[in-house]
């Protein structure tokens, strides 16, 4: 049975901080063509499924923001998305990074009515599933304390906002496409496709469920 929402959303996302595009340095001029049309223009839809993530990116660089800004790039012209893939990204030290650009209400990854912006992180099921990625590789290693604390935080918010149980399974269905899929309602790239994404976290996800669940009976 679905646990009671949180009372209050803002009280998870007050616990970590959130670094705006414009915080972590994001070059708005990427987005669009040399004509000024936007290469990927948003679409919005109701969210089904929240999926986990590391990048892998193989970046050593120190500052955090560097790499965000390294992926972003590396998503939105060598890969030719149009953005960065991701609805949020977190730093070791438990620092949340504004993802893919989702218009001016300011409200991130969603529209003013609370729908998703359709990212690009499970191909083929994107519209309604909102990615979240860990930086680094957690092939061999576990997800840092303070980032694995601000992953929970942040999918009880989202879970709460939605009305996700976090125990449970979804029948998922693209509504662009119509490819369905029977997922954890909070999984990993893992569980949608044949690769290592999000390593050691995806042997943590039952955990991290009990703890999405607890938080939000809380």
């Amino acid at each position: 049975m679905l646990p009671p929402p949180l009372s209050a959303a803002a009280a998870t996302r007050a616990a970590y901080p959130l670094l705006s595009r414009a915080d972590w340095g994001a070059d708005e001029t990427l987005r669009f063509s040399a004509g000024g049309t936007e290469l990927w223009p948003p679409q919005y839809f109701p969210v089904q499924t929240l999926t986990v993530h590391h990048t892998q990116d193989g970046s050593d660089d120190p500052d955090p923001a560097a790499v965000v800004r390294a992926i972003y790039r590396g998503n939105t012209v060598d890969k030719g998305y149009g953005d960065i893939g991701y609805h949020y990204l977190i730093d070791m030290d438990g620092r949340v990074y504004e993802g893919r650009w989702s218009g001016t209400d300011g409200t991130v990854a969603h529209d003013g009515a609370g729908q998703l912006v359709t990212g690009a992180h499970v191909l083929g099921y994107n519209t309604g599933n909102v990615g979240i990625a860990l930086l680094g590789s957690l092939i061999d290693t576990p997800a840092s304390p303070d980032a694995r604390g601000t992953l929970v935080l942040l999918l009880a918010e989202l879970a709460a906002q939605h009305g996700i149980n976090p125990l449970g399974k979804v029948a998922y269905r693209n509504p662009v496409n119509g490819t369905s899929r029977i997922v954890p309602a909070i999984g990993g790239h893992r569980h949608w496709a044949d690769t290592d994404c999000p390593g050691t976290l995806y042997a943590d996800m039952p955990s991290i469920r009990d703890e999405v669940a607890g938080l939000i009976g809380e």
